[in-house]
């Protein structure tokens, strides 16, 4: 290749190790040379001289659900670094998921590990490579840990009560799921605390149907005026089963969702909802495991700004129930 371009080999390895300081004239004939050869680093080779690989995982509990804002945002940081992403998904719970980091591990092909759930041992003493356990997610790729945070919904109680909201209806997702049962107990906590009515919690799944279905069945005549949905698909079925009912959002109903979904931003009314940061969540979990990789001292991270109320359309100065 050196003598295809012209230049030296130390040049060229320059070039391949993005060291900088090559003259424009001298890349564009590099990169002419390996146009031509089609030449492709041999990583295998390179681990073997710099005892490095470059390569970073992520192991998730399952291989058929990936949080792909998480992702998204860990796989640029790495890319950004000058590392490459694999992504890994372990089925078989716990035990099989912890024996399989292990093996990754001991490979010599990774260099670091980001487990996106819980491990049976401990990962801080393995010493191969450093492991980091976020516990975002378990065998099931429920959310856990600050995924599962509640305490945004007492926000949006406050800031709904200050429109002068005092009856609430709370559409809940699975209560299989932390986060849904985080967010109902805050809910019921909120409402007790700040002496407001709740006109009850009515439970369900994840999807519009269970909104829809929630505010259709609702009596005429149950003073609710204002409705906290687990997620934005339960909150957007809220609303469409309002405007059915001849309601208007927000005259009649004001409703709050979760999740900042793109298709709530876009919805006519746009939809109030909890922003939840995933690509900054994954960003600097990156950024911790690239610091152990490196032996840097952790990153300190900001983890306030993680959910964020947002307010649009459907949230508006609470009224007498219209026809109610």
């Amino acid at each position: 290749m050196a003598r295809l371009a012209g230049v030296s080999h130390q040049t060229v390895s320059r070039y391949f190790r993005h060291n900088g300081g090559l003259k424009p004239a001298t890349r564009e004939k590099i990169d002419a040379a390996v146009k031509e050869l089609d030449y492709h680093p041999n990583l295998l080779a390179r681990a073997m001289r710099t005892r490095r690989t470059n390569r970073l995982a992520v192991v998730l509990p399952s291989a058929s659900y990936f949080p792909l804002r998480l992702l998204d945002g860990a796989a640029l940081t790495v890319h950004e670094m000058g590392y490459q992403l694999e992504l890994i998904g372990v089925e078989g719970g716990i035990e099989t998921r912890s024996e399989r980091v292990r093996e990754i591990a001991d490979s010599g092909q990774i260099e670091g590990i980001l487990s996106l759930a819980p491990l049976t041992f401990d990962a801080t003493a393995h010493n191969r490579v450093p492991i980091l356990v976020t516990g975002d997610y378990d065998d099931r790729m429920r959310g856990m840990g600050q995924l599962a945070d509640g305490s945004p919904v007492k926000e949006i109680i406050e800031y709904l009560a200050g429109l002068g909201h005092r009856t609430f209806l709370h559409v809940a997702g699975p209560q299989g799921y932390a986060s849904a049962r985080n967010r109902r107990l805050v809910y019921e906590e909120t409402i007790e605390a700040m002496r407001l009515t709740s006109y009850g919690v009515i439970e369900g799944g994840w999807s519009a149907q269970y909104g829809y279905d929630a505010i259709t069945s609702l009596p005429a005549d149950s003073g609710v005026t204002a409705v906290v949905a687990a997620n934005d698909l339960l909150a957007m079925g809220v609303v469409r089963g309002a405007l059915s009912r001849g309601w208007m959002v927000p005259q009649d109903l004001s409703v709050f969702g979760w999740d900042d979904e793109e298709m709530g931003r876009f919805a006519t009314p746009a939809l109030s909802t909890v922003a939840v940061d995933r690509e900054k969540q994954g960003r600097d979990a990156m950024l911790r495991l690239i610091a152990a990789v490196r032996g840097e001292p952790m990153p300190e991270v900001a983890e306030s700004t993680l959910n964020q109320l947002i307010i649009r359309e459907t949230t508006g100065a609470a009224r007498r129930p219209a026809g109610r």
